[in-house]
């Protein structure tokens, strides 16, 4: 049993929702459609004629992708372009491409998280804070003998988190009482009669990003036909997401010393660098992709030391006046996420017992070479 292209794509949405992406950012399913199983998964930072062959060599029905392919909507589709004979032959292959890009680097365990965790950045924070999650509080109704399964069912699925702390939840007992009318079902009682109920109030709270999953799971696990639930809106704020990542080092070292860890843990060969390198870095900051404008949040916030790519010259003149040293790997070094991706979803699919193979792109889309 293969798995089908909706549920693929839940999966990458529990990694990264689309609603904690960048206004107007270019995400989601671009090219094809969902509506077919997935035999194979390709997973890349960007798209080339390269890599969709590769895409055919390994018979793929679904490319999850980083970076767009579509920036701006389209007025035609002519395939003689150099465009257009890439969506030419995406779609005469019938390869879907999905794109995952600020919802990505945003999210809790993504991209950037990732680049700060092969940094040795310790507890890193958002350098610039984009989304606060709208917390709901969830209070269901659940017969005593089935509350443990109902109160599992809404706490695995993530329900319950505050703070640091998970599956926090408040049980009330007392009694309910409901009377089943002409073409009911009840699993309970008899129609036409008030039926008592020993039963369960469960109160937790729940993050708008899994609010439906929650919701989902909660009346699977439900023994009544209608179950009786609310749902009320918080003045309380969630976690904060956002652009970035700064924090200390797990160890002080030298500029040309985090110059090596840089090039060593992002898998790049050459960097440019400004500052002084036998100034010594203890905090860091990293931003994946294009971090020009997160030099000021970067002193802001105390760091020595900015990692990002495709800084131009003029940041760097006012980056080494105010004293910030700048590690450049490119904007390629986001290929990180190649394999991050890829681990997430062939967990996510081992553990539904489906067939469909995950591949990492081993297509090196880099543009520069280094002379």
């Amino acid at each position: 049993m293969f798995a089908k292209g909706q549920t693929v794509i839940q999966y990458m949405e529990q990694l990264a929702p689309k609603h904690v992406a960048m206004p107007d950012d270019k995400i989601g399913l671009q090219l094809g459609t969902l509506q077919k199983e997935i035999h194979n998964v390709l997973i890349a930072l960007d798209i080339n004629d390269d890599v969709i062959e590769e895409a055919i060599k390994l018979q793929v029905d679904l490319i999850i992708a980083h970076h767009a392919i579509i920036f701006r909507p389209l007025k035609q589709l002519q395939t003689d372009t150099p465009m257009g004979k890439l969506y030419e032959k995406l779609i005469k292959h019938d390869i879907a491409v999905y794109i995952s890009h600020t919802n990505l680097d945003v999210t809790e365990g993504g991209m950037n998280d990732w680049m700060a965790e092969a940094l040795g950045i310790e507890n890193g924070s958002p350098l610039e804070d984009l989304h606060t999650e709208e917390l709901s509080k969830l209070v269901v109704f659940v017969p005593k003998t089935h509350h443990q399964q109902v109160l599992d069912a809404i706490l695995g699925a993530g329900a319950g988190m505050i703070g640091d702390y998970s599956h926090c939840s408040f049980n009330i007992e007392g009694y309910g009482t409901f009377m089943p009318l002409e073409g009911t079902e009840p699993f309970i009682g008899k129609l036409g009669e008030i039926e008592r109920v020993e039963e369960i109030r469960i109160e937790t709270i729940v993050p708008q990003g899994i609010r439906s999953k929650v919701i989902q799971v909660m009346l699977k696990a439900h023994p009544y036909e209608e179950v009786a639930y609310d749902l009320y809106a918080m003045n309380l704020k969630g976690r904060t997401l956002g652009l970035g990542r700064v924090g200390k080092l797990n160890k002080p070292m030298l500029l040309s010393e985090f110059v090596e860890v840089v090039k060593k843990n992002l898998q790049v060969d050459h960097v440019r660098v400004v500052g002084d390198l036998n100034r010594t870095i203890r905090k860091a900051a990293v931003l994946g992709g294009s971090g020009s404008r997160y030099v000021s949040p970067s002193i802001y916030r105390g760091a020595d030391v900015l990692v990002t790519g495709d800084i131009d010259y003029h940041t760097a003149q006012d980056a080494l006046m105010a004293g910030i040293a700048i590690i450049d790997p490119g904007h390629n070094a986001e290929k990180i996420m190649k394999a991050k991706v890829a681990d997430w979803m062939r967990d996510k699919l081992q553990k539904a017992k489906v067939e469909t193979k995950v591949h990492v792109s081993e297509v090196n889309t880099e543009p520069f070479q280094f002379m």
